[in-house]
């Protein structure tokens, strides 16, 4: 016969008062559980947090005064900031050191554990480690400092950054270019500090005087305040071509207004030659027809 509803409904309720009371029972357990912990383990719980912000802080605090240290002493701008968080990094080793010295966990199994962990995955981040030996490489060996301008790789631009992984350039536009250190190692690299240089030709007429044009072309780039003053500015008569006598330039520019100070220069020598009455030719082919019998006829 089936079971009356009234002994369903006992039964359901027997099972839900034992699962309530397994329940209860766990809950109990961990609130038992956490207690203890507090109990056992709340003051080594507030004194890592302590020693972890005071590490923080502290850390911050020397690495600032590092900073105005070496800006005082004129220290290379990036290796006062390598210097300054290397020893930043190190404060805070330490305070995570101390921090778990407050659990009774000991350094040793952990560092062997990393030392393992970090061989293995030596294999897998073989790129990310050249980057960052190139930039000790960098940092230390000073091929470049902040503010050279630099062109390397086919990548010019003023340096705004030197990090371990990468090296940060940015270009007249405003262009931020990072370049990873390990394409820069090793490499020809060109450093003309802050400025750029510009090399540049004018052809003249062989009818008229190079040495008044030479005058004329130096004396209108020596008249703009962007053209560095040292080193001079070159100009002379370069070569020999086909339809004119091709004077040379060359002159240092700040990188930051390369382009714009370069057509200002260009226009201001095109008007400086035409005030001189001094020509630029264009290429020309003087043609001769030789006329004569044809044998034979």
């Amino acid at each position: 016969m089936p079971a009356s509803p009234a002994v369903s409904s006992t039964v359901q309720n027997v099972l839900g008062g034992k699962f309530m009371e397994k329940e209860m029972t766990a809950l109990q357990k961990f609130i038992n559980t956490a207690i203890e912990f507090l109990t056992n383990y709340s003051f080594q719980v507030l004194g890592a947090i302590i020693v972890l912000v005071i590490g923080h802080f502290v850390g911050k605090w020397v690495h600032d005064i590092m900073l105005r240290f070496f800006e005082k002493k004129k220290f290379d701008i990036t290796l006062s900031k390598f210097l300054a968080n290397c020893i930043k990094i190190i404060i805070l080793a330490f305070a995570v050191l101390i921090a778990l010295g407050k659990f009774g966990i000991t350094i040793t199994p952990l560092v062997a554990a990393l030392s393992a962990a970090a061989f293995g995955l030596t294999f897998a981040i073989q790129g990310p480690l050249s980057n960052y030996g190139a930039g000790l490489a960098i940092i230390l060996g000073r091929p470049f400092v902040v503010g050279n301008t630099i062109q390397v790789k086919g990548q010019a631009g003023i340096v705004k950054e030197v990090t371990l992984a990468c090296t940060v350039l940015t270009d007249e536009d405003g262009v931020k270019i990072t370049i990873p250190n390990k394409h820069i190692v090793g490499e020809i690299i060109h450093n003309s500090f802050q400025y750029k240089i510009v090399e540049n030709m004018v052809g003249i007429s062989y009818g008229d005087d190079p040495e008044k044009a030479i005058q004329v072309i130096e004396r209108t780039i020596m008249s703009f305040n962007e053209v560095a003053k040292e080193p001079k500015p070159q100009v002379g008569l370069q070569e020999f071509g086909e339809s004119s006598l091709n004077i040379g330039c060359r002159y240092w520019i700040p990188m930051t207004k390369y382009f714009q100070t370069l057509c200002a220069v260009n226009l201001a020598i095109h008007k400086a030659l035409a005030a001189a009455k001094i020509a630029i030719p264009f290429p020309q082919r003087d043609l001769h027809i030789v006329s004569g019998s044809i044998a034979g006829k």
